[in-house]
């Protein structure tokens, strides 16, 4: 029996509001950043932790176990001695929770914890149970998928869908009593799916938009190792990530919010190779990590390499797109160049999906070719004169 919690609930509480207002432990508060980027954080970040000192900020972040729910999820509820009202329920689209001879009940961005306090004050209200004979259990049986918008400085922004899980593993879930971890249901795991955040992706400033209330979230953590929260979310959520307006080095390279990898166009039709197939630029070569510049791109293609004296002096082309204006650029760079300022970001640029690169032979090839094709055009002709002599 719970009868201080029925107490509780009929001591003069109003009933909920049925639109979800996050508690104030859900909001992430805002922190300030110096002006020199987030190389600099993650610096800073990494000296704390050799010296084994922790922002105060982090040590007296709440703690966040419970999740929201969300339309979609399956709950099991059971009432002692109500029958009627104990089974498997699924929160609908319209995020309320119905049960046999109950209004419905708000249960979308609330916890399991929440619902099921609104429910024993439901069942005493209705007079169907006296407040010190309610019992009621409401546990989580599945996490179902969710979908949400997000935008802003991301390679694939729009709508996802995210924490969606194969039908047997589903139907396995339905077997068990209660439990399920919903390990693709966070605010990383939506950047991700999106493509991953571009390189001049404020990730201090990440905006979750939920039910009209906008939160700020810092997620630098996820780059210097630092702790930060990785916020659960709902059906409907709006993400937003601004743009720094510069590439930061620091996002260029694997990680939770970034691609892993991606695929580069290329074509390589030179004399040392005379095909893509013997250049072996199949799938492998063409999938890069994410970071790879356009030297190491070239190397992939076999661009670089071959004898010094007749092929040193390529040039290589870099198709591209702008992420944020959307128009395509080209890059042209002879491979000596490349080569004598690797670290200069402006001759040496970072890949990015689908461009594509190209290599054009050097003079010496061009010459030799030339001079191949006008001995082909020219041995007919001098057999046919020979002939009419």
């Amino acid at each position: 029996m719970l009868p201080g919690l029925c107490l509780l609930m009929l001591s003069g509480c109003a009933m909920t509001p049925l639109s979800y207002q996050p508690d104030a432990a859900d909001r992430e508060p805002v922190r300030e950043h110096p002006a020199a980027g987030l190389d600099a954080l993650i610096r800073q970040a990494q000296l704390d932790s050799e010296a084994g000192r922790t922002p105060v900020a982090d040590l007296i972040r709440p703690a966040r176990t419970a999740l929201p729910l969300s339309p979609g999820d399956r709950l099991r509820v059971l009432v002692t001695d109500g029958e009627p009202f104990s089974g498997m329920f699924e929160i609908d689209l319209d995020g309320n929770l119905h049960l046999p001879f109950l209004n419905p009940l708000p249960a979308a961005g609330r916890t399991a914890a929440r619902v099921e306090q609104d429910l024993a004050r439901a069942l005493v209200e209705e007079k169907i149970f006296r407040p010190d004979f309610v019992q009621v259990s409401v546990k989580i049986l599945q996490w179902a998928p969710v979908r949400v918008l997000v935008s802003g400085a991301v390679f694939a922004p729009g709508r996802i869908l995210t924490n969606d899980r194969l039908v047997e593993t589903r139907a396995y879930q339905i077997t068990q009593q209660t439990g399920d971890y919903p390990t693709d249901r966070f605010l990383t795991s939506a950047l991700r799916r999106a493509g991953g955040v571009r390189p001049d992706a404020d990730i201090a400033r990440v905006q979750l938009i939920r039910y009209g209330e906008h939160l700020t979230y810092d997620l630098s953590g996820v780059l210097s190792g630092a702790p930060f929260t990785d916020v659960p979310l709902v059906a409907g959520d709006r993400v937003v990530v601004p743009s720094a307006g510069y590439l930061q080095d620091a996002l260029m390279r694997p990680s939770q919010v970034t691609p892993p990898g991606f695929d580069v166009f290329i074509s390589n039709l030179t004399v040392p190779a005379n095909s893509n197939a013997e250049s072996a630029i199949n799938k492998i070569a063409r999938s890069m990590p994410y970071g790879t510049r356009l030297l190491r791109g070239l190397i992939a293609a076999n661009c670089i390499g071959g004898i010094q004296s007749t092929n040193a002096s390529r040039r290589a082309v870099l198709v591209t797109t702008d992420r944020r204006s959307g128009e395509i650029l080209t890059r042209e760079r002879a491979i000596d160049e490349l080569i004598r300022n690797a670290n200069h970001p402006d001759i040496n640029p970072y890949l990015m999906p689908n461009d594509g690169i190209a290599c054009y032979d050097s003079g010496a090839t061009n010459a030799g070719d030339i001079a191949k094709l006008i001995s082909v055009m020219l041995s007919p002709a001098l057999i046919l004169d020979k002939l009419l002599d």
